[in-house]
């Protein structure tokens, strides 16, 4: 049947739910984070260029309605620069209506783009990245595997930022465990003050079967906070993040309460929104709702 092209589960972030999703790339290149069971089934491999160029030229003569397009899986700009530019330049040869076109990176990616590569794609309509830093706290970073040090993750987000490309971070609520919640919380707030991205994504972490943290879950090694914990962590996480003028949402069908704070005003109510949750005063999302 003719069509797009997909190998496994196909992941994009929630905004990116009306967009055309090409798959120029297969899993993750980093595929180590111990939280994440999104790409274990695969082994990571870019895509044949034949084959996103069928996707391509498809989604030209099937999806004229679509203003904006994703690329999957988990980290195209590791795609080298030349070839990356091909796709991109067909994208926009086939598809010349597209407003944006957007991706998911980690800090591997992003390094080894240098700043002129990073703008020459903008030029490309390159428009929006997506940055997964979970947590500001270098102490996590290490125990969940992600690759790169708090420090190294702003820099890397402050890279895409002046290239003026959008920059979306993702951060994990409940990835410090317990014990290390508030400390998570307050090292996240400063890192994201330091990268001032465009978006933040709070997500709460969700035990994925077969993953190393479900299995320190249930060897008593990793004990999740609470519904009150996680809440006394997101008001945390907002009271250390200042941003000039980005959006902070916590809206993802993980969490137990939707927030949404557009700073530098919404801060204050926020906080109080929380507090009432926090008291009672707003319900909050039943487990068994909560999802990836």
């Amino acid at each position: 049947m003719e069509g797009m092209h997909y190998e496994g589960h196909c992941i994009r972030p929630p905004s990116e739910a009306q967009s055309i999703l090409l798959q120029v790339t297969v899993g993750c290149s980093h595929n180590t984070c111990t939280f994440c069971g999104s790409y274990k089934d695969k082994r990571f491999r870019i895509k044949d260029e034949e084959q996103i160029f069928r996707d391509i030229h498809w989604a030209s003569r099937n999806m004229r309605d679509r203003r904006r397009l994703f690329l999957m899986d988990g980290d195209a700009l590791i795609i080298p620069q030349k070839r990356l530019l091909r796709i991109l330049d067909e994208i926009n040869s086939q598809m010349p209506w597209l407003e944006r076109i957007g991706t998911y990176a980690n800090a591997k990616g992003i390094r080894k783009k240098t700043p002129e590569e990073l703008r020459e794609l903008a030029d490309k309509k390159l428009g929006i990245v997506y940055l997964g830093m979970e947590s500001g706290d270098d102490q996590v970073l290490r125990e969940v595997s992600k690759g790169a040090s708090a420090q190294e993750m702003v820099d890397r987000g402050r890279k895409v930022k002046q290239a003026e490309i959008d920059l979306s971070v993702t951060v994990l609520l409940g990835i410090a465990g317990r014990e290390g919640s508030l400390r998570h919380a307050r090292a996240t707030g400063k890192a994201l003050s330091a990268m001032d991205p465009d978006y933040v994504g709070a997500l709460t972490v969700m035990l994925i079967p077969g993953t190393p943290l479900e299995e320190e879950f249930r060897r008593g090694a990793f004990q999740l906070p609470d519904q009150a914990g996680i809440l006394d962590e997101l008001a945390e996480m907002l009271r250390h993040t200042r941003l000039s003028r980005g959006l902070f949402i916590s809206n993802h069908a993980s969490n137990y309460l939707p927030v949404k704070v557009r700073f530098p005003g919404d801060k204050d109510r926020a906080l109080d929104q929380i507090e009432r949750a926090r008291k009672g005063e707003l319900g909050l999302k039943p487990e068994w709702l909560r999802a990836l």
